[in-house]
């Protein structure tokens, strides 16, 4: 039986985003984000980020500092009762290494995390600090909720999309 789930973007939305991070001791976890995903989790969502990570194909870190990264982050918020269900990243970008479909707003790496962990797209919510993070969950069948942490408030989001201060407040919008 698949479960809904909460895609959330990395930089701008869990932890302070310093510009394409490649260094895991730079890694900031925005307040409040150890609270809301037990709250998400608690409310029976999968937790999976889902992050373009275009330094790799600008050449200003590589995959393994991704990962790297990613470990410190999933570290720190196991200690606060928080860990994630999943990581999804996009290592690409248009004007270095071409199109791809799993950059969002494409819907590719969506798709594979909901294959992979069985999950329900239609049920589940992207969340995010810029409109593509909206539109790739709108995309995928389900909803966007837009924060104004990182680089929030930049940009068009489609018609309804709900914004939210931080991913406390959207955590509050998604367990009503």
């Amino acid at each position: 039986m698949s479960r809904p789930a909460v895609f959330l973007d990395r930089d701008g939305t869990l932890i302070e985003d310093p510009g394409y991070l490649g260094d895991p001791d730079q890694v900031v976890v925005l307040p409040g984000v150890p609270g809301a995903l037990r709250r998400l989790r608690g409310a029976g969502f999968a937790l999976v980020v889902v992050s373009n990570q275009a330094g790799v194909a600008r050449g200003l870190f590589t995959e393994e500092d991704v990962r790297a990264v990613n470990d410190r982050l999933q570290a720190l918020l196991a200690v606060e009762g928080g860990p994630v269900d999943g990581w999804y990243w996009c290592t690409h970008h248009p004007a270095f290494s071409g199109p791809c479909a799993c950059r969002k707003p494409g819907t590719e790496l969506l798709e594979r995390a909901a294959r992979d962990l069985s999950l329900d797209l239609e049920r589940s919510w992207m969340v995010g600090d810029h409109p593509t993070d909206v539109e790739a969950g709108i995309r995928a069948g389900g909803r966007g909720i837009l924060v104004l942490t990182g680089h929030g408030g930049h940009g068009d989001v489609p018609p309804g999309t709900p914004v939210a201060r931080d991913l406390a407040h959207a955590a509050g919008l998604i367990v009503t």
